[in-house]
């Protein structure tokens, strides 16, 4: 549980670095799409991807979470798939 922990909290930190130009609300929506796909069967770095890829695509002024908007946005959730590596 712990290195889960540290596995994740690893990766929130390299997307932070990745984003120098990303608000708090990128990296609050990031944080909550990571927790949201833990459980889907996918390594950390495609999920953070796929979630990257996803927050990318949506508006700035998005009241969603990723989660939520994916399942109104299926072309875009289709690419960012693809881009993660998805399967």
């Amino acid at each position: 549980m712990r290195k889960i922990v540290l596995v994740m909290v690893f990766s929130l930190l390299v997307v932070a670095v990745s984003q120098v130009f990303a608000d708090e609300y990128d990296l609050q929506w990031i944080s909550k799409c990571l927790e949201d796909n833990k459980r889907e069967g996918q390594s950390n770095e495609t999920v953070m991807k796929y979630c990257k890829c996803m927050n990318d695509k949506m508006s700035s002024d998005e009241t969603r979470s990723i989660t939520e908007w994916e399942k109104t946005h299926k072309k875009e959730m289709a690419e960012c798939d693809r881009v993660a590596g998805w399967k």
